[in-house]
């Protein structure tokens, strides 16, 4: 072998490990932002392919052509080069792809670093020790090129089958902060509130450690900490002795977390907001939702629901039929036990059928997400007399519909931590209502994990900021096809919300106002 080759080949095996390590510090952080969840490889690797098609099933599909990518045309290209037999093209193809691709999905992180934690490490460590062996391996064949460039193409997938393989090590590993946790709640026993729903759970949570803030010993699962890792930390890091009254969120991607919350951190009330199509995309149909919500009654004594919900409405009779103490909330519908009705700007709470208060001072709340609240705080002890004076300290949560007016006189709500149809609905309601005298404008990604709902959900989201006379101004491609298609006029579109931010003021003025609906972090197109 000359020297030119040597060398030659040393520079192909430098720029193949730059390649490799430019994919793996990209879809790494793709793997930690969304929880260690090994199937979100080949979702996102999906998305990043044909970015501007969301990833609902478009009901017609000449609509929906795929855009050619540069994913797309690397892709032929190594095909061609493999079947052509010109192997060093094919290496170049892969440095190529390796390096630049997909497109947008930043190395470093716009919205979120890497962080290097104990998990990641080992993750990181597995798939790289995979691909080293098996490239090893690919040095006896015939063409022993092939599967070291196999490698950089297939990391999503070896983050997958590692992130899997070492996933019953990480369950050993937080077992131990769970039984650190069981062994606190034990010792310091206090009254456990179990919230849970597709939405306004995180609300309904702060709510009601607004409602009962005025005593000492109320401590509620911070941000959203809300599966079994960050569930045990709260206990560990907050529970602390006297604390009479813990309020914990729980979630679920599926069947079965949140029973298993349940089971080392029972609920003497379960609170359940909403049923709903978040997280449709994981559990694929509302029936497979609600099952996944119902197992937190499962343990309760008592057990409060939002029955505004025409899935939780029927809830009661079988709650009550299990032995279940059942308090009804919510807005619109009559049988509720505990109502909080707005009515331009006026609020009512009424208990069974008795008004207790009526104040102006609830802006930027969702109505049935107090009435939860509410309901959960009477059966904690709270007085009838009391609520009126206590619903005074609630507060808006931060990012969730909260209006503000900027030093430029723009009216500036904020919503982007609400991402479902309910509560874009009701944040663009709250647009609508305030007496600007100017433009009105929505800065949105879309709304995400709807499954076979979502074209039809961005669709409606958009037909309806153009029925409220809203200007559109589009942040990403995730779902730009659907929500130009909904919108059907000119609608801006910028790749990240700081451009969008940094159009809106350059272009608003005093009595103007504009919604950020939803964020999506840069993990997504």
């Amino acid at each position: 072998m000359s020297t030119a080759q040597i060398v030659l080949d040393i520079v192909f095996v430098v720029a193949l490990v730059c390649a490799f390590s430019a994919q793996m510090l990209r879809w790494l952080r793709v793997l930690q932002r969304e929880h260690y969840e090994p199937s979100s490889m080949h979702r996102f690797l999906g998305r990043w392919s044909s970015p501007q098609v969301s990833s609902a099933k478009v009901a017609n599909r000449s609509k929906a052509t795929r855009p050619v990518t540069l994913s797309h045309v690397l892709v032929v290209a190594l095909l061609v080069t493999v079947l052509l037999r010109a192997d060093p093209a094919a290496a170049v193809v892969t440095i190529a792809y390796g390096i630049l691709c997909p497109r947008g999905l930043s190395i470093k992180g716009r919205t979120s670093a890497l962080q290097w934690t104990r998990r990641l490490t080992m993750i990181a460590v597995l798939a790289t020790l995979v691909a080293l062996i098996i490239a090893t391996v690919g040095a006896f064949t015939v063409r022993p090129w092939l599967l070291a460039l196999a490698m950089v193409w297939a990391v999503p997938l070896l983050l997958d089958l590692s992130a899997r393989a070492l996933a019953p090590y990480e369950r050993r590993q937080a077992q131990g902060f769970v039984d650190q946790a069981v062994a606190r709640l034990k010792r310091v026993s206090p009254r456990i509130v179990a919230i849970t729903g597709s939405y306004g759970k995180t609300s309904t949570k702060n709510h009601l450690a607004d409602l009962l803030g005025g005593a000492d010993g109320i401590v509620a699962s911070p941000r959203s900490f809300n599966n079994r890792a960050g569930l045990s930390r709260a206990i560990n890091e907050n529970l602390a002795d006297g604390t009479r009254v813990f309020i914990a969120e729980m979630g679920t991607y599926g069947p079965g977390e949140i029973a298993d919350l349940c089971s080392w951190c029972p609920p003497e009330i379960a609170v359940v907001t909403a049923i709903g199509p978040v997280h449709l995309e994981r559990m694929k149909s509302l029936d497979v939702i609600e099952k996944a919500k119902f197992e937190i009654t499962d343990k309760a004594s008592t057990v409060v629901v939002n029955i505004d919900d025409v899935r939780l409405a029927r809830w009661p009779e079988r709650l009550r039929t299990s032995g279940k103490r059942v308090r009804t909330a919510g807005s619109t519908n009559a049988e509720a036990s505990v109502r909080v009705i707005e009515d331009h700007g006026e609020w009512t709470v009424l208990i069974d059928g008795t008004e207790v208060a009526r104040l102006t001072s609830l802006r930027g709340v969702q109505p049935t997400n107090v009435a939860c609240a509410v309901a959960t705080a009477l059966e904690l002890g709270v007085g009838e007399g009391e609520i009126a004076d206590r619903l005074a300290r609630v507060t808006i949560v931060a990012n969730r519909s909260n209006v503000v007016t900027a030093t430029s006189g723009v009216v500036v709500i904020d919503d982007t931590f609400n991402a479902n149809p309910a509560s874009a609905a009701g944040a663009l309601s709250l647009l609508k209502s305030l007496p600007l005298s100017g433009r009105r404008v929505v800065v949105t990604p879309g709304l995400i994990e709807l499954g076979a709902d979502q074209y039809g959900e961005n669709l409606a989201l958009a037909r309806k900021v153009a029925a409220y006379g809203a200007e559109l101004v589009i942040v990403g491609r995730t779902n730009a096809r659907a929500l130009r298609a909904g919108y059907e006029q000119a609608a801006l579109r910028f790749d990240t919300r700081d451009q969008a931010v940094t159009w809106v003021r350059s272009a608003l003025i005093t009595g103007d106002g504009v919604l950020y609906l939803n964020d999506l972090p840069d993990h997504y197109p």
